[in-house]
Order: structure tokens, then sequence, then C-alpha cells
């Protein structure tokens, strides 16, 4: 028979992982699951539009920036969408505040507003992104992705830059 005892200390055990648990999570580090084809091939290279079977990569999601909202042209970050706060999307920032973007899409020139930044996805033809929703603002973001952690293969630091073709025009 197990003891009243035995379970009033494994019940405290859990319950105080659990908080510690929750407190890394929600203030140092936490894993993010990235879905869809929008960061391929930086996420999910095997992903394909069409069929949509593919393995969801994982990354390790540091919330350190989030302190001075410290952040880097290149940068790989999670934000809550605008529109709807329990989306979460996986973008990188091609602009910081002050710089002008261009649109490949129309001759509009944007200047991104102070406490804002221009995301977009690895696979441009597959993302919602600044380019339909507009600067995002620095206070939506979750925190940046670090490292793929899964798959086993894949496992690694995330490479920081932006594609040629995606630079912006500049800072003011």
């Amino acid at each position: 028979m197990v003891s009243l005892n035995f379970i009033s200390n494994v019940s405290k055990t859990f319950v105080t992982c659990g908080l510690i648990g929750l407190t890394i999570s929600d203030r140092y580090i936490s894993i993010v699951s990235v879905r869809g084809c929008s960061m391929s091939p930086t996420f999910n290279p095997q992903c394909s539009t069409s069929l949509e079977t593919f393995t969801a990569d994982r990354v390790l999601v540091e919330k350190f920036c989030l302190q001075n909202y410290k952040f880097s042209l290149g940068d790989v970050v999670v934000f809550c969408s605008p529109n709807d706060h329990k989306k979460k999307f996986v973008k990188r920032i091609t602009a910081l505040p002050g710089d002008w973007v261009s649109s490949p899409y129309s001759d509009d020139v944007v200047k991104i507003p102070d406490g804002h930044c221009w995301v977009e996805g690895d696979n441009s033809a597959s993302s919602l992104d600044s380019k339909s929703i507009g600067p995002v603002p620095l206070g939506l973001i979750k925190g940046r992705a670090t490292h793929i952690i899964w798959p086993p293969k894949r496992i690694g630091k995330l490479e920081q830059g932006i594609p040629q073709d995606r630079l912006g025009l500049g800072s003011s």
C-alpha cells in the first residue's frame, strides 16, 4: 500500500518541477514547432505546397532579446499575428526601425516606423508576411529562433542572414 506521505511528496515534486518549467518556458527559452512552407528551405526543406506532407521542424527560441528589443537583420523571430493574437508566425527580420523597404511586386517604398520591424518568409511564394500585413510591432515578438532541435539529422545553429534579393533600401 502506498502511503499518503509518499503521494504528497511526489505531488509536491511534480508541481514544483511544473512551475519551474513554466517559468523557464515563459521567460527564458521555449521550443516552437514550425509548420508550413513559408520558411522553406530554412525550416521544413522537404515541404511541398501541393502535398503538405512533412515533419514539422522544432526550434529553440530564446527570449533574452525581449528585455531591450535587441534584434538584428536576419534574425528569425516568432511573433503573434497582429490580426489574431492566438496565431504565431515564424519569419526573418529583413528591416528594422528607420530602414526603407521596397516591395518587389510594386513601386511602393515604406519606411519602417519606430517600434516595428519588417518580416518575410524565406519562401516568399508561400508566405504571409509584412508584404501582406505591413510592419510588425516589436511588442508582438515572442522570441528569436536560434537552433533547430528536430529532426535529429538537422540539429544545429540557425544561420543569420538575409538573401540578397530581399535587402531593403537601407537606413535613413
